[in-house]
């Protein structure tokens, strides 16, 4: 059976000189000529939404054009986009929210909770047989998802200093009443029961405002996974998308095999995903992660290779295996992209990493930095991943 898959990814929307924050995503969208871009709470943010898809082939081919155009758009405003959990250099203000009645509300209501939301996400569906076995699966998959919070990390960064975090974006994220971990629910009319008594009580006024790690969609028969920083390569969103399918259909077959429910106290522990996030949103890829399974401190590389191994009938049953180990072992070389903004700060300046990530996001790799302050972000095309049948060459999703 084809369980498809789609993104949907935020971008920040910056100053091409200086590198700035700005908060010009609706002149942004005006240069864009398609539905699929869509505005966000803060007006530095646009959206984009994949199509739906069978294959990781698929799925990377339509992000990398997505963004060609995107980056296109914004090329011929001054401006550049970047796929980051967060920007470095950027204003916090209440006068940058877009211009839309319930965006307006949540900033009355959350105050600097809403002002400080400039941060960006990368978000995948995946298909599910209906909204109960979405409900169950989220408990099966919950102690998974730190390490692919780890592998997106790329926010270290944070009106302009280093936080010390690799995915300072989640410590931003969660102080929202409902984000971290989504807890079980026998079906899903107990999910939903709970959601009214959220609304009813006054803490959030919509649905929409359920920010779980993971939760089922209101208007799609998907599980939607929301841990993740938005992420400069394009494979790196390709490999978490195939990671996430995997985790999904291993937890419906699991379902479909044991009739159960999907609840079990030994998953539904708050404290226990809540301190597995933060561990991954500290370290990323070059610490320790909290190992799902055993609950110990165990090295990045162990516990991710560890759940490809477990994911691998899954990985296989959707043709994703030998493309998934393939990006994982990429990834784990290559070093999270908080690691690598982290170490070009260092060795140069903030305006460099900002280059990178630019270029990262475009599919290219940075020129060097020219010496005057201010300067247009520079790129040389020569992107790190081309799908190919060749056994020899990168491998083909």
């Amino acid at each position: 059976m084809t369980v498809r898959i789609g993104v949907e990814e935020e971008f920040h929307v910056l100053d091409v000189e200086s590198g700035r924050l700005v908060p010009r995503a609706d002149a942004l969208l005006g240069r864009t000529d398609t539905d699929e871009f869509t505005r966000e709470l803060q007006q530095t943010v646009v959206e984009s939404n994949s199509g739906v898809h069978d294959t990781l082939d698929d799925l990377f081919k339509d992000l990398t054009e997505t963004r060609r155009r995107l980056d296109a758009a914004a090329s011929s405003l001054g401006l550049a986009v970047v796929a980051a959990g967060t920007v470095p250099l950027a204003r916090v203000t209440s006068h940058d929210v877009t211009a839309d009645p319930r965006y307006r509300r949540m900033v009355e209501d959350y105050r600097r909770v809403a002002d400080e939301q400039l941060i960006c996400s990368a978000q995948v569906h995946v298909d599910v047989p209906d909204r109960d076995t979405a409900v169950r699966a989220m408990c099966l998959v919950s102690p998974w998802l730190a390490p692919l919070l780890a592998l997106s990390a790329s926010s270290p960064f944070w009106l302009g200093a280093d936080t010390g975090y690799a995915s300072w974006r989640t410590m931003v994220w969660q102080r929202w009443p409902t984000a971290g971990p989504a807890g079980c629910h026998s079906d899903a009319a107990d999910y939903d029961a709970a959601l009214e008594e959220l609304i009813a009580s006054g803490v959030i006024s919509d649905a929409g405002m359920v920010y779980h790690d993971v939760r089922p969609s209101a208007h799609q028969r998907t599980l939607e996974l929301r841990i993740c920083d938005a992420c400069p390569r394009v494979e790196t969103v390709v490999l978490i998308a195939g990671l996430f399918r995997a985790l999904v259909r291993d937890a419906c077959d699991r379902l479909a095999r044991s009739s159960g429910t999907g609840c079990d106290n030994r998953h539904d522990r708050h404290d226990r995903l809540r301190a597995a996030a933060w561990r991954a949103a500290r370290s990323g890829l070059e610490g320790c992660l909290v190992h799902p399974e055993t609950h110990r401190a165990e090295p990045a590389r162990v516990v991710l290779r560890a759940m490809a191994a477990r994911l691998r009938p899954a990985l296989e049953a959707s043709g994703d295996r030998q493309i998934v180990e393939a990006l994982l072992e990429e990834a784990l070389a290559a070093g999270s992209a908080a690691d690598r903004l982290r170490r070009t700060a260092q060795t140069e300046d903030l305006l460099a990493s900002i280059d990178l990530m630019v270029a990262e996001t475009r599919g290219t790799r940075a020129t060097a930095r020219p010496s005057r302050p201010t300067r247009a972000v520079a790129a040389r095309h020569v992107h790190p991943y081309v799908p190919t049948a060749a056994p020899a060459g990168p491998p083909e999703p």
